[in-house]
């Protein structure tokens, strides 16, 4: 995508946060814009690949916070390292390199804090 297209993530995430505060959205419409946005910054936003390499972290151009480059050996390797313990302290490291996968990693956690929040929420009683 080129230009402004490839940033439709962060208004989905704008909706939800709106959607959180006026209330105005039920907990259906904050799930399935929690979903959307988890799968935004997880799988699609555009940022640095980051994956470990021979002397230093990939600088190639990646789509997700979770996801590698081009290269088939940095296309999985973040997303494998949640399924080992050992590797968290170098997974938490490559999410937060830098201003913008730091952001991306903060949008997705917060999305799926949001959708866990709204499917919670009826059972609560705060029903709208």
């Amino acid at each position: 995508m080129k230009g402004f297209g490839k940033y439709w993530g962060w208004i989905v995430f704008a909706i939800l946060i709106a959607g959180w505060l006026t209330f105005d959205f039920g907990p259906v419409a904050l799930m399935v814009l929690s979903g959307v946005s988890a799968f935004y910054f997880f799988f699609n936003v555009p940022v640095w690949c980051g994956a470990e390499g021979r002397n230093s972290s990939c600088r190639n151009n990646s789509y997700g916070t979770l996801m590698g480059c081009h290269l088939r050996q940095h296309k999985w390797q973040k997303l494998k390292m949640l399924f080992w313990s050992a590797r968290w302290a170098r997974l938490r490291q490559e999410l937060f390199q830098n201003a913008t996968t730091t952001l991306a990693s903060v949008g997705g956690l917060l999305a799926i804090t949001s959708g866990v929040a709204a499917t919670l929420q009826p059972l609560f009683g705060g029903g709208w």
